[in-house]
């Protein structure tokens, strides 16, 4: 059975990279793209993996994010955030909320599929140095 993973994303052009990209590798992809709803949508798809877009019509990446930590069927769920935004405040906000991993837009196709991959399997985005 191939993983599933929901991509929340509103920019149509993204979608269908996106969608793609992780179909061709044999993953099951599902695409919603209102704020509002995601959280709905995100509980009845139960994902193996999460891709995240910050800015999405009705609600923030960012909140539905910390809606989703917040709750313990979803808290442990893998999370890929995208932006078209990729300043350091960005990513500073997204591992405040307990993103797994974050990416800027544009993004390379490889760098897209070996983010998903690595966090399909349970890698994390960096490896923390010596203590």
């Amino acid at each position: 059975m191939s993983k599933h993973v929901l991509l929340i994303e509103d920019e149509p052009n993204i979608i269908e990279a996106i969608s793609f990209i992780l179909s061709r590798d044999g993953l099951a992809v599902e695409t919603h793209s209102d704020g509002t709803t995601a959280n709905e949508k995100l509980r009845g798809a139960r994902p193996d993996l999460l891709i995240l877009d910050v800015m999405l019509p009705g609600k923030s990446g960012y909140d539905i994010l910390r809606e989703l930590r917040a709750d313990p069927t979803t808290a442990a769920l893998p999370v890929l955030m995208l932006t078209a935004r990729g300043q350091t405040r960005d990513r500073e906000m997204a591992e405040r909320e307990g993103v797994s991993a974050f990416m800027s837009k544009p993004f390379a196709n490889s760098e897209m599929l070996d983010t998903v991959r690595a966090l399909l399997n349970g890698v994390p985005e960096e490896a923390p140095g010596p203590p």
